[in-house]
């Protein structure tokens, strides 16, 4: 079993920057690919963000060379993380941490549905205004 805690979530200005954070708890010792997600009131949720069991990542269109996610491990302690920049309104939504299957390539992270990944986190809630 695998808990997901996010943080980081705020309220910006467009053009700000936010860092969201998502620290993992209990199997850490697995192989995981995982990613970022985001879900807009009245939009189904997307991938954002992803890294592979093979460290290789994967971007959505819409958010290249404005986010960058990166995952850290150290002994049992694995966090994954989305620096966000150049933010816009359209990037206001609950953003959510999940883990799944090590063998996922990046791609397929990110066009993962909710039951393709084990584990989520409860969300972090970023609003972006004009």
């Amino acid at each position: 079993q695998l808990q997901l805690v996010e943080s980081g979530g705020g309220s910006v200005q467009a053009g700000g920057s936010l860092r969201l954070s998502c620290a993992a708890s209990g199997a850490t010792y697995q192989a995981y690919s995982m990613g970022w997600f985001r879900e807009a009131p009245g939009k189904s949720r997307e991938g954002v963000a992803s890294f592979d069991g093979d460290g290789r990542i994967a971007y959505a269109d819409s958010v290249k060379g404005r986010f960058t996610i990166s995952r850290v491990k150290i002994d049992h302690t694995l966090s994954l993380h989305l620096q966000m920049n150049d933010l816009n309104p359209e990037d206001s939504a609950m953003y959510y941490c999940a883990a799944g299957n090590g063998l996922l390539t990046a791609t397929q992270v990110l066009g993962a549905g909710y039951w393709t990944m084990d584990y989520w986190g409860k969300g972090t809630l970023v609003t972006i205004s004009s």
